[in-house]
């Protein structure tokens, strides 16, 4: 009987790891991540799951603590007999699991719990067992050829110093699965060439590898191309490092027409075409005297008023007739004169007194409420979307929940009433009961930024603390503001931004080239947030002027800016290019004759009609994925059969009723569709195949019909 005793008390000590304690915060919050057990579909949804709730992927250990030790009556565990608790016999599939088989009754994870609950479940010291951070080797992975592997290795640093390989237990994940493939060991299997970025989570903690896959092909050799300015040469160091050459520039009558679109949202007129190529100016000259030119131009301005109408939900839904208007024309204004970027936000985040006396104060309107006010603040201003962070730490950032509501509490003192005039709103700050109340416990939270205070600008606690919001916010110190406007302006003229989404910067999705990033953000900063200054830059480089034709070694890439990537256009875009085509004007309700589709006022204006067909933003979300640029079946019903384009090439007044009275030959209307519609004259076989055609029979129906063509090819469609 005693050597039956003995042999239990030593048995016992050994499971229960008399050597090493266990705890929850160290050891099994970890495993309850990994086996899925906190994750969206199992108990970490925000219902939880067949009556159990943890939180979302383990981001709160005392929460999901507490639920184990205390739900139930403390029935998942049995500290008298281990093997026979809960925890260990549902995953194991003791007992009925609706989530299945989680760990083997022989496996590491099932010993660690047994042990666990054999010391008595203590949770653990949090300033010893908390993670400090993680140390990934490699730190950057290069594979010289598709079908290579490397292996990662996750190293995770404890409060006390101590250090522990939690590789296995680490979440390893690739954003581009199809170039390298993460496998359940954790290492990485190249499978096609092109660039990647590993996520590396683990107890709330985040790091990033960068995984490059190279063109094995023999016989690259770099052709080293002109280099307009350091965009091109940051951009250049990165192409030469991945064996690939970039497209040339492309020729100046497809550069006019991109840049034209780009930057004024309309295409150039036939006479401006002409006079461009006429230009006997080096190809480098005219074009830098042709992007000041554009930029100089009232359409500038009807174009970027459209972004930031967008961004900024400008919109009689939210604002009325009068407050739309007047926030339009505060948008306008600030444009025009070319208002410094941070001027403009802090007008907007510390405008105070009537909507129409004071149109920035409009920008409160919208979202009325200081969540959704922080929400938008962060997502336009920061790129850094914390909405995830409302009702749990954020999944894939280090932003906490506590974070967002302390940032929400800056705008919790903003107040709304009604004024004086039908429509009209006052924003005030309000003198009592704004305070922000954490939704756990209930209480009150006291503003902070979302990170460390910037140089000297003091938290405040009294109800004008949105405006020490809007010093931090635009201070060129501010690790976020600068970038975020570089990489949103970016992805205007290229199509995507160095980081993409553009509105969600953060550590688990880095910038595709870093070096130009930073360089396009000390620029920013260094032009005091002069936007005109950044387009002109992006504008007049290589990078942007480059060709749409690839070569062998960047036919692939779509995210180097290796070479131009064709656009189609936006819906203002598109409807304002038909017109000017055609020589006619669009006929909208509630506005002059002459009103462009790129000068409406909000998108209540020709609802549901063309606009909205391609894409137009209802003004609902500042989210830029509001605005559509896809390409679908009813987009290309609209274009063959709608009456937009069939109105606009028949138009009595238009241009071919022009050309046909004018009695220019067929040749010369030929070259007249083609300038006006494509921006380029035809070649001489498209002369020859339209001058034929127009000879078939009566002038003016088969101009219209060449016409209608043109507006339908690709050419016109897309900015290329």
């Amino acid at each position: 009987m005693l050597k039956k005793l003995l042999l239990t008390a030593s048995l016992s000590a050994a499971l229960c790891g008399a050597e090493e304690r266990v705890t929850f915060l160290r050891d099994v919050a970890p495993i309850l991540n990994k086996v899925g057990c906190t994750s969206g579909t199992c108990h970490g949804a925000a219902k939880g799951k067949n009556g159990f709730k943890l939180s979302l992927r383990g981001y709160d250990p005392r929460f999901d603590y507490e639920a184990l030790l205390y739900d139930l009556s403390g029935r998942r565990f049995n500290r008298a007999d281990p093997a026979g608790s809960l925890m260990l016999a549902k995953p194991c599939q003791e007992v009925a699991h609706g989530g299945g088989l989680r760990f083997e009754k022989d496996s590491d994870y099932y010993k660690i719990i047994y042990n666990w609950i054999a010391q008595g479940v203590p949770f653990g010291d949090p300033a010893k067992d908390s993670v400090d951070g993680l140390q990934v080797e490699p730190k950057e992975i290069l594979m010289q050829k598709p079908g290579e592997s490397a292996v990662t290795k996750v190293i995770a640093r404890f409060a006390d110093g101590q250090s522990r390989d939690v590789t296995r237990e680490a979440s390893v994940e690739s954003n581009t699965p199809d170039v390298a493939r993460v496998q359940p060991n954790a290492s990485v299997n190249g499978e096609r060439v092109g660039e990647a970025t590993l996520l590396i989570r683990y107890q709330g903690k985040f790091s990033t590898v960068a995984v490059t896959v190279l063109n094995p092909k023999p016989g690259f050799t770099w052709n080293a191309l002109p280099q307009h300015n350091y965009i091109d040469q940051l951009t250049d160091d990165k192409l030469r490092r991945l064996k690939i050459q970039p497209s040339p520039v492309t020729d100046d009558v497809a550069f006019l027409r991109r840049a034209s679109l780009d930057l004024v949202g309309q295409i150039p007129s036939p006479d401006t075409v002409r006079a461009f190529l006429a230009d006997p100016s080096p190809s480098r000259v005219k074009r830098m005297k042709m992007i000041d030119k554009l930029i100089a131009s009232p359409a500038y301005v009807d174009r970027w008023t459209v972004k930031w109408g967008d961004l900024l939900q400008s919109s009689r839904k939210y604002l009325g007739e009068k407050g739309v208007y007047a926030f339009q024309q505060w948008l306008r204004d600030s444009i025009a004169v070319n208002k410094p970027y941070d001027k403009m936000v802090r007008e907007l985040l510390t405008s105070r007194g009537s909507s129409y006396d004071d149109p920035a104060a409009n920008y409160f309107r919208v979202t009325r409420e200081a969540k959704p006010t922080m929400e938008k603040t962060t997502q336009v201003f920061l790129g850094v979307r914390m909405v995830c962070a409302q009702c749990h730490d954020h999944p894939f950032e280090r932003w906490t929940q506590s974070q967002y509501y302390q940032m929400a509490a800056f705008f919790s003192a903003v107040g709304l009433r009604a004024g004086y005039e039908v429509g009209e709103e006052i924003v005030f700050d309000q003198r009592s009961e704004y305070e922000m109340k954490h939704p756990k416990d209930g209480h009150v939270v006291k503003p902070a930024f979302l990170v460390a205070s910037i140089g000297s600008i003091p938290v405040p606690d009294d109800q004008r603390r949105r405006d020490a919001l809007a010093e931090w916010l635009t201070s060129k110190d501010n690790p976020f503001f600068a970038k975020a406007i570089a990489n949103r302006v970016w992805s205007y003229f290229f199509g995507r931004g160095i980081i993409e989404p553009v509105d969600d910067i953060r550590a688990s999705n880095p910038p595709s080239n870093p070096a130009l990033l930073d360089a396009l953000t000390k620029d920013v900063i260094d032009h005091n947030f002069d936007l005109q200054h950044l387009m002109r830059t992006i504008a007049n480089s290589r990078v942007y002027q480059s060709s749409i034709a690839t070569n062998e070694w960047n036919a692939n890439d779509r995210d180097n800016f290796s070479h131009a990537i064709p656009r189609r256009l936006a819906a203002e875009q598109l409807m304002d290019a038909v017109e000017a085509a055609a020589g006619a004007r669009p006929d909208f309700p509630e506005v002059p004759e002459d009103t462009a589709a790129s000068q409406l006022v909000d998108p209540h204006i020709g609802k549901e009609g063309f606009l909205d067909v391609f894409g137009r933003p209802l003004r609902e979300s500042s989210c830029e994925c509001e605005r559509r640029s896809d390409f679908s079946l009813p987009q290309a019903l609209n274009l063959v059969n709608g009456r937009t384009i069939s109105d606009a090439v028949a138009d009595p007044k238009g241009r071919i009723a022009k050309l046909v009275i004018s009695g220019k030959n067929d040749a010369a209307m030929v070259e007249e569709l083609y300038l006006s519609a494509l921006g380029r004259p035809p070649s001489a076989a498209e002369t020859e195949r339209g001058v034929k055609y127009l000879g078939l029979g009566a002038k003016a129906p088969r101009a219209q019909d060449l016409l209608w063509a043109l507006l339908n090819s690709k050419a016109f469609l897309y900015i290329q």
